[in-house]
């Protein structure tokens, strides 16, 4: 994922920022694509490598010893949502 700083002058793209502060928003292309935009405050990164190979890719996350541990604390803490329900709240079809 790439880090793009927004221009001051941007004045659309900070009102939105502004609105996201708040609550995250889901912006919605013409075309009807979606995407994310919400703080993420204490957001913890972990590269796990750049493989094409995905098996490869596995294997490198899983020996990721951080990332496993970071995993292993939040799956104790915290409250599941289905995705079910969340695929509801955002107004998402499971066919598509």
């Amino acid at each position: 994922m790439k880090t793009v700083t927004v221009s001051p002058r941007a004045k659309t793209l900070h009102n939105l920022l502004r609105k996201a502060r708040r609550n995250g928003l889901i912006l919605q292309s013409p075309e009807g694509e979606r995407f994310v935009l919400t703080p993420i405050g204490n957001w913890i990164g972990f590269d796990v490598g750049d493989s094409d190979d995905f098996a490869e890719e596995v294997k490198m996350t899983v020996r990721n010893k951080k990332l496993m541990k970071f995993l292993a604390k939040r799956r104790r803490h915290g409250k599941r949502i289905p995705i079910e329900k969340v695929r509801e709240q955002l107004g998402i079809d499971a066919t598509s």
